[in-house]
């Protein structure tokens, strides 16, 4: 007991650290629920997912991710590009994924419950060395 005692703050740094390795699983996955690349393309390999690209026209056309449906987060609630099968699981993705999850809950709202934002967004989609299209 002395020894629990004399060094609570060794034991505190050892539950806070435990804690901080758990959270990520206690939330959901990795940035609350978002898939890596590795695992978008397990998805859309396997699964038939559809890759939705929430970046603006522009930015869709300068470079995204091969096989990707440009539509825009401002355009969301309304698309009409989305698939029509809602059980399909839809990956959206943007330049670095903070759009994705602000689509992901317009997407959920709208029937899409196997939405998930790509962890990383393009730019992870390019570290992985997964293939894009671009403007010459």
């Amino acid at each position: 007991m002395t020894f629990l005692l004399q060094n609570w703050y060794l034991i505190l740094a050892a539950l806070v650290s435990g804690g901080l390795l758990l959270w990520p699983a206690l939330r959901g996955g990795a940035a609350g629920g978002a898939v890596s690349t590795a695992e978008a393309v397990r998805i859309i390999n396997r699964e038939k997912g559809v890759l939705i690209d929430v970046s603006e026209p522009a930015e869709f056309a300068k470079s995204h991710a091969t096989g990707a449906r440009n539509v825009p987060l401002s355009q969301i609630e309304t698309a009409t590009a989305l698939p029509s099968n809602k059980a399909l699981p839809l990956l959206v993705m943007c330049a670095t994924g903070n759009r994705a999850t602000r689509a992901v809950a317009l997407l959920k709202k709208r029937g899409y419950e196997n939405s998930q934002a790509v962890a990383g967004g393009m730019a992870a989609w390019r570290e992985a060395n997964l293939p894009i299209e671009s403007a010459a």
